[in-house]
Formats: C-alpha cells, structure tokens, sequence
C-alpha cells in the first residue's frame, strides 16, 4: 500500500512531466539555421602582449640544457615553435588533457586570448 505523501510526489511528478511535454508539442520548431552550431573565429594574437605574458616562462623554457630536478626531463625550447602547437599545447594544458603539473598551474591563468598573445610571440623567437 502506498503511503499518501508518496501517492502525491508521483502525482505532481507526472503532471509536471505532462505539463513539459505539452509545451514543447506548442513550441514552435526552431529555425534549421539557429540550431547548426557556430565555430567561434580563431583569436588574433598580439605578439607584443604576449611578450609581457611570457616572463614566467623564461624560467625554465629559456635556460639551455636545462633539466628538471623531479622527474629528470629535458626542458623544450618553446621559442620559434609554431603559432598553432603552441596554442593547442597551452590550451589542452589548460583542459587537463595534456599532463604536466607546472605547466598546468600555469595555464590555468590564462584566457584564450592570453594562449593566442603567448603563442604569437613565441612563435617569432629565434
């Protein structure tokens, strides 16, 4: 035997599921056009910002032969990379899809337009 409290929970739960699902059978169907999602424009980095944004980086990205203390690993030259590996680098950094706990930190201060300053300018470093 249902108790009356559950008896009126199911009841309100299915008027309101009824409810919703008579207001989408009114709702006008939405245009094709407005349902097709939009690729946002791929930012325009300003390299001179992007310079200021890289001190940090200089640290360790720009020491010849460096080498980190813990784990023993070869720090990459980042200047003269491409516009395009940079941004994805820092970007899936920032996602957490690309592993390593320092440039993590890092990234997470960025914003996509600081990742398209700070690719613009490390990309023209010789």
């Amino acid at each position: 035997m249902m108790r009356p409290l559950m008896i009126a929970a199911c009841f309100v739960l299915t008027t309101a599921a009824f409810s919703a699902s008579a207001q989408d059978a009114q709702a006008p169907a939405a245009p094709a056009a407005a349902a097709a999602p939009t690729t946002p424009a791929p930012l325009k980095g300003d390299a001179a910002r992007g310079k200021q944004l890289t001190y940090t980086c200089q640290g360790c990205h720009g020491v010849t032969g460096y080498k980190n203390a813990y784990p023993n690993y070869h720090v990459p030259r980042i200047g003269g990379q491409s516009e395009l590996y940079l941004t994805n680098a820092l970007t899936e950094y920032k996602k957490g899809t690309r592993k390593h706990p320092t440039m993590q930190a890092q990234s997470q201060s960025f914003s996509g337009q600081d990742i398209a300053d700070i690719a613009a300018f490390l990309s023209t470093v010789k």
